[in-house]
């Protein structure tokens, strides 16, 4: 039987056609370099183009890529949902279909998490190629979830992460949960948790799916729910057991 992959990326693809090849091409020869095994989920979130007809056929085209799609158009987060159930990997990669997250920073942050025994890291887009109002609208969000969240991630919106898998293969997600990955992260009990720049580069082919002000209010209230989760979650340790059948102590509320 073959042995799971090391590394798993997970990829939300919603209306990407021109994209999906030239992504999957480009994540071959990034990982060629290095000597971890690896998976490829891509995860259509119900596109109405051809991303579906890509993915089919670079699934059959090399086995350690996957194709999973949605029957209608449900949300990013719940795509990477969807990826992180499947994934085999001890260790997951997210990054965006839309070609701005660059494959070629994927083997350095997984040497950041080797070297550094890490959890979680975190890319930062450095020289961001977005126009002036997303770059703006994004520096607003980052900071108000900071505040509110006392969480020191620098770019949630960058969506090339690397996570120990154990840490969101269960995590509770609900609509628009993904900008806020490493907050429940921690939650979950991840603590190592590194950030490195990385680049970021313009789009080419295809659209935002997301418009800057829709984006921003939604994100800006979501950090409410978030905040709530923070206060009423569930934190305990085991400190000891015995016999098979022993009772695991009761939880207890942290707030």
């Amino acid at each position: 039987m073959a042995r799971d992959p090391q590394v798993s990326l997970v990829v939300p693809v919603y209306e990407e056609e021109d994209n999906v090849p030239i992504l999957v091409a480009q994540i071959q020869a990034a990982l060629a370099r290095q000597e971890r095994s690896w998976e490829l989920l891509l995860v259509d979130d119900g596109s109405g183009d051809a991303s579906w007809e890509r993915i089919s056929a670079a699934a059959a085209a090399d086995p350690r890529v996957l194709g999973i799609r949605f029957g209608r158009n449900r949300g990013q987060t719940a795509a990477f949902a969807a990826g992180f159930r499947a994934a085999r990997g001890h260790l997951l990669v997210t990054l965006d279909a839309d070609l701005q997250n660059d494959p070629d920073d994927i083997p350095r942050l997984l040497d950041v998490q080797a070297d550094r025994d890490a959890d979680v890291v975190l890319g930062v887009r450095a020289n961001r190629r977005d126009h002036l109002v997303r770059r703006w609208s994004s520096k607003l969000a980052n900071g108000y979830r900071r505040w509110r969240t006392k969480d020191d991630t620098i770019d949630t919106g960058c969506s090339l992460k690397v996570f120990r898998t154990r840490f969101v293969r269960e995590m509770p997600l609900f609509t628009g949960m993904h900008r806020f990955l490493p907050t429940l992260a921690r939650m979950s009990g991840a603590d190592r948790i590194e950030q490195v720049a990385v680049n970021h580069r313009p789009r080419v082919h295809g659209r935002s799916k997301y418009g800057v002000w829709n984006r921003l209010w939604v994100g800006l209230a979501d950090v409410g729910a978030v905040r709530w989760m923070q206060k009423r979650h569930l934190g305990y340790e085991i400190a000891e057991e015995t016999g098979r059948q022993a009772p695991a102590p009761v939880a207890s509320e942290t707030a």
